[in-house]
């Protein structure tokens, strides 16, 4: 039976937990070793929204394990831009590859195409809805810069409305004990509800503010994101939030020694280049650990993980 990743919803605790290790695994092989894993597999990269990070460290991640990358960066460079139906593109690529990481505007392609296709898929990212792959390797984050993910003090920042990056790490952290969320946002974009109700049973709290400043205080994380012009409906909406936060290098030397701030990158204007030699910058080492955790997700998807 083929695997996919589709939501961080489809995995419990013991497989979260499980990814984090092998990803620990992955990365304590030398290069030389890795670059034999995949000798003659394909991935196919299916990219119907514009990616620097995602599809980069896929494609990355493929090649260090000795395998090849096929597919297109933007829809227009697909045969969609000719009417060719989703559907029809995948069970196309789907004959020549053996793994597929799709990201697409639209919630629920990556499923659908899960559905359609015989060979594993992987989300990069469908709409604002789910971007497991990305939660996965921000855990992996959390637990190398602080050993664990369990009672982190983690201030989630900016676009929490429509970032498929924070809704699926919100998902996630609820699984672990104890994780205190101070959510930073503009009133218009706040966290949707069913995501704070999902805490119920839960160990986990949710905390509202407006404040950076107060998130500064008393937090492991600082999480910043970027605010989404793409998603917006209305762009006087977005005119109005677009600069909402922007941390500086000097909002952060009252801060405890400990914090990290992260971000899934591209920044805008939400973090000033004056932080990033501060002891606090963790977003270019996080960007780094997502080749890492999708190799691992890869090795395991393709029942290679046992090679290793």
């Amino acid at each position: 039976m083929k695997k996919d990743l589709i939501s961080i919803d489809d995995l419990g605790l013991e497989q979260i937990l499980d990814y984090l290790d092998l990803a620990a695994r992955v990365e304590a092989l030398p290069n030389a070793e890795k670059a034999g894993l995949l000798p003659g597999k394909i991935l196919a990269t299916l990219f119907f929204e514009p990616s620097t990070r995602t599809r980069l460290s896929f494609e990355s991640a493929m090649c260090r394990l000795g395998g090849r990358v096929i597919g297109f960066s933007e829809s227009a460079n697909s045969s969609t831009a000719k009417g060719e139906s989703f559907s029809d593109t995948i069970r196309t690529v789907e004959q020549y590859a053996d793994v597929i990481a799709v990201r697409h505007p639209k919630e629920g392609t990556a499923r659908l195409a899960a559905e359609i296709a015989g060979i594993p898929i992987l989300n990069a990212g469908d709409g604002a809805n789910q971007h497991p792959t990305q939660t996965l390797l921000d855990l992996y984050t959390l637990r190398k810069f602080f050993g664990k993910v369990d009672g982190l003090k983690i201030a989630l920042v900016g676009d929490l409305k429509y970032s498929r990056t924070i809704h699926s790490l919100c998902r996630a952290l609820l699984a672990f004990d104890g994780v205190a969320m101070t959510l930073v946002s503009p009133e218009s974009l706040r966290l949707p509800g069913y995501l704070t109700k999902a805490a119920a049973g839960t160990t986990a709290t949710f905390r509202e503010s407006e404040s950076l400043a107060d998130a500064l205080r008393d937090s492991d994380v600082v999480y910043m994101t970027r605010i989404q012009k793409e998603r917006f409906p209305d762009l006087v909406e977005y005119e109005k939030v677009k600069d909402c936060y922007r941390l500086e290098a000097k909002m952060l030397e009252g801060a405890p020694a400990r914090l990290k701030v992260l971000h899934p990158l591209p920044r805008l204007n939400e973090i000033s280049p004056d932080v990033d030699a501060t002891q606090h910058a963790g977003y270019f080492e996080q960007a780094r650990n997502g080749v890492i955790m999708r190799q691992a997700l890869i090795l395991d998807l393709l029942d290679k993980r046992n090679d290793i």
